[in-house]
Formats: structure tokens, C-alpha cells, sequence
């Protein structure tokens, strides 16, 4: 992870943060994948978390079924409240898995959990806003906007 400091960014919205998420549990992610293809505002995907753990039962990340591309890798995963669940770490390599099994794995994707997150934006200075999981859950354009106000496009060049 990088933490990245934005000039101008008073004032803007901030993403309360989960430091925790249910086996199941939907989730949607926002990213800018594939810039050369696609569109540059952004794509926004709904999953679950489909187990607590990565690669290895790596307990630092969860494994989601939303489907994540390059260029997805730092943007936030999100629960039905608009929290900040965790953050796109990485996708299963389907090439090498196809290889070595001869079946194609398919929306095996990584997400940094919430817990390491705020760990790591606390260790850097960053005050963490703990999110709400009560009330009224938002519907998926809803919680696309809310991904959107919280994300921005970072591209090395």
C-alpha cells in the first residue's frame, strides 16, 4: 500500500472504515481498470466475500467474487453501507492455476482487509473513522456513488 497525500483535498469526503466483514457478506468495488480500453471514469462491481482469508490462509486479506482487473489494485472494496471493507490487492492468476490443475478458476480475488488498512493509515498519521453497520443498506447505484465520491484516479506514467 502507498499513502498518497492530495493537494487540495479539504473539504472532500472521506470513507468511514470497516475493520471487519461476514463470510457472504456482499460487497462492490470501484477501480479504474484497462484505462487504454476502458472507460476512464471509473467501473464499479458487486461480489461477496467468499472467504476470510487469502492465498495460502493468509489472514491479512479476504477473497471476494467481484470481478477486479488490472488497474482495479488499490481501490476500495465496500460493504452495503458504504464503508470501506478493504482494499483491491490482487487476482488469481488464471493462466497458472489452468496450467497446473487444468481448470480455470474463476473470480478468485484478493482484497487487504479493513483491520490492516486502518493499522496501516494509523501507523502513517491518519486518523480512522470507524463505519456504521446499521440502518438502511444502499442500493447498487447508491453505493457506486458512494464509491465514486471516495476514490480517485492514480496512474504512474
Amino acid at each position: 500500500m502507498a499513502l498518497v497525500q492530495v493537494a487540495g483535498a479539504e473539504g472532500h469526503k472521506f470513507a468511514a472504515l470497516r475493520l471487519g466483514a461476514r463470510l457472504g457478506e456482499g460487497i462492490a468495488t470501484f477501480g479504474y481498470p484497462h484505462l487504454d480500453m476502458l472507460a476512464n471514469t471509473g467501473n464499479f462491481t458487486l461480489g461477496n466475500v467468499t472467504a476470510l482469508a487469502g492465498v495460502n490462509d493468509d489472514s491479512r486479506f479476504y477473497q471476494i467474487s467481484a470481478p477486479v482487473q488490472s488497474g482495479n489494485s488499490g481501490g476500495p472494496v465496500l460493504d452495503n453501507f458504504g464503508n470501506v471493507a478493504g482494499v483491491v490487492q490482487s487476482k488469481l492468476n488464471v493462466l497458472k492455476v489452468a496450467i497446473a490443475s487444468g481448470d480455470f478458476p474463476q473470480n478468485i480475488n484478493f482484497a487487504i482487509k479493513g483491520a490492516i488498512l486502518a493499522s496501516f493509515l494509523e501507523s502513517n498519521g491518519v486518523a480512522v473513522t470507524p463505519g456504521a453497520i446499521t440502518g438502511a443498506k444502499l442500493d447498487p447505484a447508491d453505493l457506486a456513488d458512494a464509491a465514486k465520491a471516495v476514490s480517485g484516479l492514480v496512474a504512474c506514467r
